[in-house]
Order: C-alpha cells, then sequence, then structure tokens
C-alpha cells in the first residue's frame, strides 16, 4: 500500500459536509478515506463513478397545483392506464430515484 502523503484541500457548502459526514461517520469510514475510495472509483472508471445529468422533467408538486390541475393530472393517468402506457410500480419507483438521485 501506498503511502499517504498527498494533500487535498477543497472548499464545499458547509451544509453538505456536515451532512455527508454525518453518514460517513454512522458508516464508520473517516472522509478522508471516503474521499480516497472516490479517486480510486474515478481511476477504475475512467471518469466519474455516476452519471451525470440534467434531468429532461421533475416530478409533479401536487401540493402546488390547483384542484383543476390535479384532475387533470388524474385524468391524464387514467387515459395512460386504459391505452396500456404503463409499467410496473416497482420499475417506476426505479426509474423515478435513477432519475432524480434519490
Amino acid at each position: 500500500m501506498a503511502a499517504k502523503s498527498a494533500n487535498l484541500y477543497a472548499r464545499i457548502e458547509p451544509d453538505v459536509k456536515e451532512q455527508a459526514e454525518g453518514i460517513l461517520s454512522a458508516l464508520g469510514i473517516p472522509a478522508s478515506n471516503a474521499i480516497n475510495m472516490f479517486y480510486k472509483q474515478i481511476i477504475l472508471h475512467r471518469g466519474l463513478p455516476f452519471e451525470v445529468k440534467i434531468p429532461s422533467a421533475r416530478p409533479v408538486d401536487m401540493r402546488a397545483l390547483s384542484d383543476a390541475e390535479i384532475n387533470a393530472e388524474l385524468e391524464r393517468g387514467y387515459a395512460d392506464a386504459k391505452a396500456g402506457r404503463t409499467k410496473p410500480a416497482g420499475r417506476a419507483f426505479a426509474d423515478i430515484h435513477k432519475d432524480y438521485d434519490l
């Protein structure tokens, strides 16, 4: 194993740092080890180890819709179901998690 002698300095949002380090702490992984793992994955993948993209559309926030807009969404969904333009719920949820990084 190579000696760890290189330093990395990065400025990130304090809120992001706090949340990430809380998760890493719960996993028992020091931040420096997580960064080292991330860099090793960049090397293995010859790029970022995850997809970087802007989703083509965001999910509809039902709380922001009027009653008429909610009814229109429900009617569109019903029409899609009747026309066979549906997919199994498990696949739909997996797609949502993937597309919106949830």
